[in-house]
């Protein structure tokens, strides 16, 4: 019995030999060998569909909150959140799709494989650090102190533009990135787009500006964790099992990395430049959905001792460097709820939920990944580089980077 728990999920090495058999026929093969595997890559690619229409369910649920809002004034009760809403709109959540199929999956072991078995899989075999390590990492880049002391760096930068509303959009767009490579791509992500938020989106620019200024900052982030091995996701899911160290990442991606970036703002600001210009003009007006939660309580905080920061900066480090050691950076972020407590008073409200959905996104796509190395394998066997690379390249424009490099490193690991 325990021999069938810790051989779960079954070894590549362990199905019949696939020499001089079709890539149709070697899938076929694995089924027979496991019906399982069936079973989980079709709740596995459910799960991929569900990131399609999540967006059908938050409008469903917005309808439904303001058709039950309209029936409860007229009732003449005062409007609250809708139950059925706010389950429409949990789905609707493009980081809680993973784990929701989750449930089904586990249920799916157990009735094949028995409760020990997949207990075994969801306690021991899978890896949860990447995911921890993002839930903390990313709470701590969006506190008040790190995000004024990015903004203070990147003040200095912009200044040499004069300052402007296009110097500082120029700014973010290439350094915000590159900051990835140091405090890990979630990191840099929130980071940037705090300060993208208070210097440009603040302006009002265009919605052709805006969209093209998010889709350009989302492929900068994704490739701007390539200049070392220990922060970007991605690059931690691999470094390890391909031996990866910082220099062989400079070399071989970081450069090309950073060239690609700063070609990609530059190029993107000859497009906009006129627009870009002219937001120098322009009176703040900051979102009002943001304006209740984050900018009134700033103003009424003290202004942040530079200890206080340099102690943010520490936490940071200590997590950094022990990314892979979760007992330990989690201790650390235990410690520093409870000096972000004790430093109230300089503090903004410390944003958990966005981080721990990101964590959740990561966790659920481990517990299915882990069992797709049986399909995953042949086909990449069955690819060229040039095949490869434009798979990648397509996918990548559905699916999150994170989820194609894992896929990608389980024919290795098995």
């Amino acid at each position: 019995m325990h021999d069938a728990v810790s051989d779960f999920p079954r070894s590549l090495a362990a199905y019949p030999s696939a020499d001089g058999l079709a890539l149709l026929d070697v899938l076929q093969q694995r089924i027979s060998a496991d019906p399982f595997n069936a079973v989980a890559t079709l709740i596995f690619l459910l799960a991929v569909l569900h990131t399609f229409v999540a967006s059908r369910f938050t409008a469903a649920s917005h309808h439904l909150q303001a058709r039950y809002d309209t029936q409860q004034r007229l009732a003449g009760r005062p409007p609250h959140p809708s139950v059925t809403a706010e389950l429409l709109h949990f789905l609707g959540e493009i980081e809680v799709v993973f784990g929701l199929w989750a449930v089904p999956l586990v249920l799916s072991i157990v009735a094949m494989h028995g409760w020990s078995t997949a207990a075994h899989y969801v306690n021991n075999t899978v890896n949860y650090n990447e995911a921890l390590f993002v839930v903390v990492i990313m709470a701590l880049a969006s506190t008040r102190p790190i995000v004024g002391l990015a903004e203070t760096a990147l003040r200095g930068l912009a200044s040499l533009g004069g300052g402007s509303a296009a110097a500082w959009w120029v700014t973010i767009l290439i350094v915000g990135p590159l900051l990835g490579s140091f405090i890990t791509e979630p990191a840099a992500m929130t980071i940037s787009a705090l300060l993208l938020a208070r210097q440009f989106f603040d302006l009002q620019p265009s919605r052709r500006l805006r969209y093209a200024t998010l889709g350009l900052l989302f492929v900068n982030v994704s490739i701007g964790g390539t200049l070392t091995h220990f922060a970007a996701p991605p690059v931690l899911m691999v470094a390890r099992l391909w031996e990866w160290d910082t220099p062989y990442m400079l070399a071989h991606f970081g450069l090309r990395a950073a060239a690609a970036i700063t070609a990609s703002t530059l190029a993107y600001f000859l497009v906009f430049q006129q627009e870009l210009r002219q937001l120098a003009s322009r009176s703040p007006v900051p979102d009002v959905e943001t304006a209740d939660d984050e900018a009134q309580p700033d103003r009424a905080l003290l202004p942040v001792p530079r200890w206080i920061t340099l102690v943010h900066v520490l936490f940071m480090v200590w997590t950094v460097v022990n990314s892979h050691f979760p007992a330990l950076f989690l201790a650390g972020f235990l410690f520093f709820i409870g000096f972000a407590r004790a430093t109230v008073a300089y503090q903004a409200r410390l944003d958990v939920r966005t981080p721990m959905l990101v964590g959740f996104f990561l966790a659920g796509l481990v517990i299915h990944g882990g069992l797709q190395a049986w399909w995953i394998a042949p086909i990449l066997s069955s690819l060229s580089q040039e095949g490869m690379f434009w798979g990648a390249t397509l996918l990548t424009a559905f699916n999150d980077n994170a989820l194609i490099t894992y896929l990608a490193t389980l024919d290795r690991k098995s």
